[in-house]
C-alpha cells in the first residue's frame, strides 16, 4: 500500500500467549497439505523460541507499517487483552516506538465472552480498547525544530490536548440525589484520564524518549507551566477553545464520576494525595491522622516497592498551614520542593549503580529519577546496567522504566558498534 493514504485502522491482534493460532490449525492444514508460515507469527511461544522481546519486535513492525500507511492526524483502535501486564506494557511500548502517540485507554465489556475468555483460568473478562493517533505532519516538523526546549514541549501538549475528547458521558440510569434544576436522569461525566497532569506528564517523556531527545521540564516545572498555560476544570486540562464547551455540559451534568486510584508505589501516592489535598477534586487541605486512615485503606503496596513513610512524602511534596493541615503547595514553591526531593532520589539511585546482583527492594521513583538524570547525560549504559540489577517481571511492568531501558540498551549497542569501527 502507498504511505498516508488510510484513514482509520482497527486491529485485533494476537495477546501474547493466550492462543497458538497457526499450531491450533494444524490439522485442518495436515489435511489440506498447506501450512502456516509461523517465522513472522506475533505471539509469545516457547516452541517457536519466541519470548516477550520476540513477541514486542513483531508487534513493533506492524505497527510500523499501519503507521506507514496511516495519514497524518488519523487513528487507530487497538482492541487487546492479557492478564500480564508485562504483556500489555509490550504493547503499549511497541506502539509508542512505532510512532503513534497513545490518546485514550478504556475497558470494553462485550458481554458475552469468547470460549477462552469462559473457559481459561486468569483469562480477562473485558477487553481494552486503545486509542491512539499519528501526529500531524506538520506538528513533527516544528517539534523537531523546537526538540529538547520548552516551546517542544507545550507545543506538544497544545498537539495532544487538540486530540482528546472534550467530554464522555455515561448514562447510568436514575441518579441518587440529583441537584436542584438537573434532571434525574441527566448523563454522569466521566474524568478523561489523559487530560491529567501525571498522564500528560507521561505521555510527553515518552513522545521525547522514544525520539532520542532529552526532556527538557522537570514534572514540578511541568505541573507549574500547566496551571500557567491552560485552564483547569476537574483536575483535567484544556485549550482555551474547548472549556467553554466542557463547562457547558458539566452545568447539564449529573454528576462527573472520578477514577480510582489505588497506591502501589511511591509516584501513586503522590497522584493519590495530590487529589485528595485538592479542593477541587477532593477534601482539600487535611491533618496527618485525616489522611492516614484514607491512605491505608487505599494502600496495595508492591511487594518490592520500599515505600518511604506516609509523613516522609507528605514532608517532602506537600506544605503545612497554620493549622497543620497538609496542602498542594504553589506551583513556584513546588519547584523548590521537587530539587530537594530529586537530589535525596538521585543519592538513593547512586547506591543501585554499585555492586551486582539483583536488586530486591529499591524505591522505584529513585530508579525513574537516576534513569531520567542518565538519559539527558546520555549515560545509557548506566541505565542498561541498573535496568538489568532489577527483578525482570518489576522491568517489564513498569512502562516507564521499559520505555528507558528498551531506547537505552538500543543507542548503548548502537555505540558499542560504532566504536568497533572506528
Amino acid at each position: 500500500m502507498k504511505s498516508a493514504t488510510v484513514d482509520y485502522i482497527f486491529v485485533d491482534p494476537p495477546f501474547g500467549s493466550n492462543l497458538m493460532y497457526s499450531e491450533l490449525n494444524f490439522l485442518w492444514e495436515v489435511w489440506l497439505r498447506v501450512f502456516t508460515d509461523n517465522g513472522p507469527e506475533a505471539v509469545v511461544n516457547k516452541v517457536q523460541h519466541k519470548g516477550l522481546p520476540e513477541y514486542q519486535a513483531l508487534m513493533e513492525a506492524c505497527f510500523r507499517e499501519f503507521y506507514r500507511v496511516l495519514k497524518p492526524g488519523r487513528w487507530m483502535t487497538v482492541e487487546f487483552h492479557n492478564s500480564q501486564n508485562r504483556v500489555w506494557n509490550a504493547i503499549q511500548e511497541a506502539l509508542l516506538r512505532a510512532g503513534f502517540v497513545v490518546a485514550d485507554v478504556r475497558t470494553f465489556d462485550k458481554r458475552q465472552g469468547t470460549f477462552n475468555q469462559v473457559t481459561a483460568t486468569g483469562a480477562v473478562k473485558q477487553d481494552l480498547i486503545i486509542s491512539a493517533y499519528k501526529p500531524r505532519s506538520g506538528f513533527e516538523h516544528r517539534f523537531l525544530e523546537q526538540a529538547g526546549s520548552e516551546e517542544g514541549v507545550w507545543a506538544f501538549v497544545r498537539q495532544h490536548l487538540e486530540q482528546l475528547p472534550v467530554v464522555v458521558e455515561r448514562r447510568a440510569g436514575i441518579l441518587p440525589a440529583a441537584p436542584s434544576g438537573k434532571m434525574p436522569d441527566a448523563p454522569a461525566l466521566e474524568v478523561v484520564a489523559e487530560r491529567q497532569a501525571y498522564l500528560l506528564y507521561d505521555r510527553m517523556v515518552a513522545f521525547h524518549i522514544q525520539r532520542g531527545l532529552s526532556v527538557p521540564l522537570g514534572a514540578a516545572e511541568f505541573y507549574a507551566g500547566l496551571k500557567q498555560r491552560f485552564p483547569e476544570r476537574d483536575g483535567m486540562y484544556f485549550l482555551s477553545h474547548q472549556v467553554a464547551e466542557y463547562d457547558k455540559r458539566r452545568l447539564q451534568a449529573g454528576q462527573v464520576e472520578q477514577l480510582a486510584l489505588f497506591v502501589s508505589d511511591e509516584k501513586s501516592a503522590i497522584q493519590w494525595l495530590r487529589r485528595e489535598l485538592d479542593p477541587a477534586t477532593g477534601s482539600g487541605p487535611q491533618t496527618y491522622q485525616d489522611l492516614q486512615p484514607k491512605f491505608l485503606r487505599e494502600l496495595h503496596q508492591a511487594r518490592h516497592e520500599a515505600l518511604p513513610e506516609l509523613s516522609d512524602i507528605l514532608a517532602q511534596n506537600f506544605l503545612k498551614d497554620e493549622r497543620d493541615r497538609w496542602y498542594v503547595p504553589d506551583p513556584a514553591r513546588q519547584e523548590d520542593l521537587e530539587k530537594l526531593r530529586e537530589r535525596s532520589l538521585l543519592r538513593e539511585f547512586q547506591e543501585y549503580t554499585q555492586g551486582k546482583g539483583r536488586l530486591k527492594v529499591f524505591r522505584t521513583e529513585a530508579v525513574r529519577a537516576g534513569f531520567k538524570r542518565a538519559w539527558a547525560e546520555r549515560d545509557y549504559r548506566l541505565i542498561v546496567q541498573v535496568a538489568q540489577r532489577l527483578p525482570e517481571s518489576v522491568l517489564q511492568e513498569d512502562p516507564g522504566l521499559l520505555m528507558y531501558y528498551d531506547n537505552a540498551l538500543m543507542r548503548a549497542e548502537a555505540e558499542q558498534v560504532q566504536g568497533r569501527l572506528l
